[in-house]
């Protein structure tokens, strides 16, 4: 792009993201050298889209190295001018964090929340108007703020647009990709070229008020190469100058602008130094860091007024280009830069603005600045600042402070801050510059952090082990070591090690009395106890759950979660819901997606366990977009293992096999067997509904191999595939390998009262019997079946049931008890979209005339959607219902208004109600 075309093209790039802006999410950059004009054309979207009715959030970065962590954040923040009292607590009080208006009293706030936060409020305002979210200087961002609008950006679906200005250098060309928004949306560059001699002519004009003469205009283009602010500031020498000098003109604009900084008087230098560390500071800051009073502080802003340097608006300093800050910091001596800093130590009242203060005003260590870093790092954790604790703790090993202990911290911190590459450098040359002992011990322990945040279940177990023969008698970083250990053992699929490991971890944590460990610890060993055929530990579950505090931990340690899976998994399935559905609230205010994704996956079994074929589609739906932003091994599985179970179920063969086998490569490739047990049991139940049998029992082999029925547990968490196992051997006629089986699940579920073992166990009980000619005991075990089914809300597996039992029905030539048996039956196989069974049912109605409904126009997700929005409710309101995104819900309506041929909400209405009728 060149600037000789009267910025048309610049103009139009505006328009057109301003356009797409206003229908949904959209990105663009103006990028260019340093005085280019980017700003202005920046400024110039801003107004336009203030005329347009956006809601504009605007911030400018600063360059100065003093910054607060969420500084830019901050300002765009104090913009909103929305009512925060609908937001949830955590993500109120993180916002109010960051723009210092709360105290660090409470817990830590965790960075996920403070991101969540601001996508709460721009899709609050966006909900009313077009939002732009605009930031200048895209380059000199604090890490901080990237973090959280990066965030922001990848979980758009609102009308939201993203402007920013990006500085291009030899050091980097191009603004970071992490800007945008996720796609479709794309992000738009456009480079700012330099300006024609005509267009910086009248430039120059405009903003100086005189004229050049030809020979003078051309000469400063060809100095400045049509740089805008290059020109102006030359202009602004050769005017300056008396008529016919022979005016002097710097090689480089760094060279200008140190040049004209140099032409003020030292005092005036030295006020203009304490705004270039400020960034833009008031009037009494001055005052107080150069210990003049505000009069003298004003008149000698005057010059540099006039001089076209600062600007002062209301009782705020700032410079009118950030090339001008650069040159007053840079033309001041290092010893007048470490002077300043010390000064402005002593007047800043943020723990972190004067450990940055101190740090830049020391070349070596002392005791009063390490100390004051320490604080600002303890300080940036509570507002939810990793990335700036990390930046504390890096001057501080800069200035020689460096030791293990610190190495150990910034490791921990650039975990928390996403940044676990760097994480896992630092602790590797930590472990291998210690000798063993407890701080390696801390260091291997934290390197299994990282591996397990990176899904590497068996690199994490073996480091685990590794810290646990190091770690001596420092009792708190055991119980961390073991509780980890053991959570890991499990996903590697060693439950009875994890089992082991944590009864460890429980009596260390007896020993210790620290509630948060114990709580997990006893959490986690109900769990591992379940599914050792042990039931629910409900007087340790319910300790746990009186230990547990609102401090972020992973959502499987969580005990509210242990006790939420274990309800789902004992058959208290509407419980069970309810308790996850809070759960994932909590998860979606504090931004904690990788738990959103481990809570998806639990929701997603119980509303397909309850038959709500829909709201476990939109779950999956949702579970893939996520999985697509987390990017791991780990959520891809998951939300593999959730499609091919919807696709099983639905008879679409090719699509479950071939997410399956992608489910089980990446289960695979994180060393997470434990997730491996569901694609493989959503295989048997393709097998087994196609009627493979030989295929399923193959499917199945690895799990049955690991089985002693004498012994092991037949938890629906552990032995889901079980059921259609069973009937694929008794098909095979491989009765005395399906009878031990049996008998487990009917002893264990007199044992423990579960519903689905005595279901599902009298079932493949009644197959078994009836495979032996003893019709009539198999009735009788499949209407004893149907007696438990009354308990468990499971519609497909009581219409297996009723399915079995209608044909054993017909078998003993009761005609009328099958019709009715097998019709009710194929009435829940449709009504639940399951094709090869709904074909088994019919098969079984032989020649009888079932009416068996029209064709469905509609999926079940399709259907649910349509259903509410047809209610009345807005699509915000249907995402929130479904706990999906607004964009899953537009998708959806889409391709309902599409096949059901509607165009209003109105006509929706009235076609959902004829489908009904």
């Amino acid at each position: 792009m060149t600037g000789g075309k009267s910025g048309s093209t610049e103009a139009r790039a505006v328009d057109d993201f301003l356009s797409s802006a206003s229908g949904g999410p959209s990105a663009l950059v103006i990028e260019g050298d340093a005085g280019i004009g980017k700003t202005t054309l920046w400024l110039s979207a801003l107004h336009t889209a203030r005329e347009r009715g956006f809601a504009v959030l605007a911030a400018r970065a600063a360059a100065t190295e003093s910054v607060l962590a969420y500084a830019s954040l901050a300002d765009l923040m104090a913009h909103a001018g929305t009512d925060w009292r609908q937001l949830p607590d955590p993500q109120r009080l993180a916002l109010d964090r960051i723009l210092l208006r709360a105290s660090t009293d409470a817990e830590p706030t965790d960075q996920r929340t403070v991101a969540a936060a601001v996508l709460s409020v721009v899709q609050i305002l966006a909900e009313k108007s077009p939002v732009l979210l605009a930031i200048d200087d895209l380059q000199w961002l604090d890490p901080s703020s990237a973090l959280a609008i990066g965030f922001v950006a990848r979980r758009l679906t609102e009308r939201v647009g993203m402007l920013a200005t990006f500085r291009t250098n030899s050091h980097r060309d191009r603004a970071p990709s992490w800007f945008a928004p996720a796609p479709p949306a794309q992000l738009t560059r456009t480079r700012l070229g330099p300006l024609s001699i005509g267009a910086l002519h009248a430039a120059v004009t405009q903003r100086l008020g005189r004229s050049l003469s030809r020979p003078q205009i051309s000469r400063v283009y060809e100095v400045s190469a049509g740089n805008p602010f290059y020109a102006i500031e030359l202009a602004r020498t050769v005017l300056d100058q008396p008529p016919g000098a022979r005016v002097s003109m710097p090689a480089t604009l760094m060279e200008l602008v140190r040049n004209r900084v140099g032409m003020l008087e030292p005092a005036v230098r030295e006020v203009l130094l304490t705004v270039s560390c400020l960034g833009a500071p008031s009037i009494q800051d001055i005052a107080h860091a150069t210990g003049r009073d505000a009069d003298d502080v004003v008149a000698l802003l005057d010059a540099a007024e006039v001089q076209g340097t600062v600007e002062i608006a209301g009782n705020r300093v700032q410079f009118t280009h950030p090339l001008l800050a650069q040159g007053c910091y840079d033309d001041a001596t290092a010893a007048q830069r470490r002077a300043m800093h010390r000064r402005l130590a002593t007047l800043v009242t943020e723990p972190e603005l004067r450990a940055r203060h101190l740090a830049l005003s020391a070349p070596t260590a002392d005791p009063a600045t390490l100390q004051a870093l320490d604080a600002a790092a303890r300080s940036a954790r509570v507002h939810g600042a990793p990335m700036a604790a990390a930046e504390m703790l890096e001057l501080a090993i800069g200035l020689g402070a460096d030791s293990p202990k610190h190495r150990i911290r910034l490791a921990r911190n650039y975990l928390d801050a996403g940044d676990p590459a760097r994480a896992r450098a630092l602790l590797e040359d930590v472990i291998r510059a210690l000798p063993p002992g407890t701080q390696r011990a801390e260091a291997l322990s934290m390197h299994a952090v990282v591996a397990l945040y990176g899904e590497s279940f068996l690199e994490a177990a073996e480091l685990l082990e590794r810290a646990l023969s190091e770690v001596g008698d420092q009792l708190p970083l055991r119980v961390q070591i073991l509780v980890s250990l053991s959570f890991a053992m499990l996903n590697t699929g060693d439950s009875a090690a994890a089992l082991r490991i944590v009864d460890d971890a429980v009596t260390n944590a007896e020993r210790l009395g620290h509630p948060q460990l114990l709580g997990q610890a006893l959490s986690l060993r109900a769990h591992l106890r379940f599914r050792h055929g042990e039931g629910i530990d409900e007087a340790g579950l319910q300790r746990a759950l009186e230990l547990e505090d609102n401090a972020f931990m992973p959502a499987a340690l969580r005990p509210s979660m242990q006790k939420a899976l274990l309800l789902g998994w004992s058959g208290q399935l509407d419980t069970a819901y309810a308790a996850m559905v809070g759960l994932r609230q909590a998860c979606i205010e504090r931004g904690e997606e990788n738990e959103l994704i481990h809570l998806a996956f639990n929701l997603f079994q119980i509303e397909m366990w309850r038959g709500n074929i829909g709201n476990a589609s939109l779950l999956a739906e949702d579970a893939a977009a996520r999985a697509v932003l987390l990017g791991t091994d780990l959520a891809q599985g998951v939300a593999l293992t959730m499609r091919a179970t919807l696709a099983a179920h639905a008879g679409r063969e090719a699509e479950a096999r071939a997410d399956v086998e992608e489910a089980l490569s990446a289960s695979r490739r994180c060393g997470a067997h434990i997730l491996a047990l569901w694609p493989l049991t959503t295989l048997v139940f393709l097998e087994v509904s196609l009627g493979n049998y030989a295929a399923a029992v193959r499917t199945a082999e690895p799990m049955l191999s690991q089985v002693n029925w004498d012994r092991q547990t037949t938890e629906l968490v552990q032995a889901p595939f079980l059921p259609d196992v069973l009937e694929a051997l008794i098909a095979l006629g491989r009765y005395d390998e399906a009878e031990p089986p049996i008998d487990a699940l009917e002893r264990n579920g007199h044992r423990m009262d579960r519903a689905w073992m005595l279901s599902v166990g009298a079932r493949c009980r009644a197959i078994l019997l009836a495979a032996g000619g003893d019709v009539i005991a198999a009735t009788a075990a499949a209407e004893a079946a149907m007696v438990e089914h009354d308990r468990l809300p499971m519609p497909f597996e009581r219409a297996r049931t009723q399915l079995l039992l209608g044909q054993l029905q017909r078998r003993r030539r009761h005609r009328d008890d099958a019709t009715v048996n097998v019709s009710a039956a194929l009435a829940v196989f449709d009504e639940l979209d399951t094709p090869l069974w709904a074909a088994r049912a019919r098969a079984a109605l032989a020649r009888s005339e079932v009416d068996t409904g029209p064709a469905k126009l509609l999926t079940a997700g399709e259907r649910r959607v349509a259903e509410l929005a047809a209610s009345g409710m807005t699509n915000r309101e249907v995402a929130a219902a479904l706990f999906i995104s607004p964009k899953t819900v537009e998708v959806h309506l889409t391709r309902v208004y599409r096949k059901l041929d509607v165009r209003t909400r109105a006509g929706l209405a009235r076609r959902i109600d004829q489908l009904k009728t």
